[in-house]
C-alpha cells in the first residue's frame, strides 16, 4: 500500500510545512519563504489592529486575515462578526492579488457586508465607513480583471 506523508504539529495535526510567500501561496520545500503567524495568539483589539495593518502595509494580507482569524476565534462573542468580517477583506485584498479577481471580489463583498453593521459603533476605532467603501470599491474594479499590488492597496483599520 502507497503511505502519503502529511506535514503534521507538535500535536500531531496536519499542518502543511511548505513555506510560504508574502501572499500565502505555498513554495516548494526548501525555499525561503516569509514568517508564518503563529496560530491561536490571543491579542488585544488594539495589538491584533496594529499588527494587521503592519502585515497588510507589508503587502501581506493573507498574514493579516491569520491575525484577524485568531480575534474571531478568541474575542467575545458580539465581536465575532467584526473579526470575520475583517478576516475576509483580507482574503478578498490576497485573492485580488493573486489574480483570482472573482474570488477576490465576493470576498471582499462579503467581508463588507459583515462590517456594515459595526459602522456608527466604530468598534475599538475601526474606520468601518471608509472600509466598507474601500472594499466595495476595490471588488468593482478587480472585477475588470486587473491584479492588484496588495501594499498599494492596503486598507486603512484605524480612521
Amino acid at each position: 500500500m502507497n503511505e502519503t506523508h502529511r506535514d503534521r504539529d507538535a500535536e500531531g495535526r496536519a499542518r502543511n510545512a511548505r513555506p510560504r510567500d508574502g501572499l500565502g501561496r505555498p513554495l516548494p520545500y526548501g525555499t525561503p519563504g516569509v514568517e508564518r503567524q503563529p496560530e491561536g495568539v490571543v491579542r488585544t483589539p488594539h495589538e491584533t489592529l496594529r499588527e494587521a495593518q503592519r502585515l497588510l502595509d507589508a503587502g501581506m494580507p493573507f498574514h493579516a486575515h491569520e491575525v484577524f482569524e485568531d480575534a474571531w476565534k478568541s474575542g467575545p462573542e458580539s465581536e465575532r462578526e467584526l473579526w470575520r468580517g475583517l478576516a475576509q477583506v483580507a482574503v478578498g485584498l490576497t485573492h485580488a492579488a493573486r489574480g483570482n479577481t472573482a474570488g477576490g471580489a465576493r470576498l471582499l463583498r462579503r467581508g463588507a457586508g459583515a462590517l456594515c453593521p459595526y459602522g456608527e459603533a466604530r468598534p475599538h476605532g475601526i474606520g468601518i465607513g471608509g472600509l466598507v467603501d474601500w472594499a466595495q470599491e476595490l471588488a468593482g474594479r478587480v472585477e475588470s480583471g486587473p491584479t492588484v499590488d496588495a501594499a498599494a492597496e492596503a486598507p486603512r483599520l484605524l480612521g
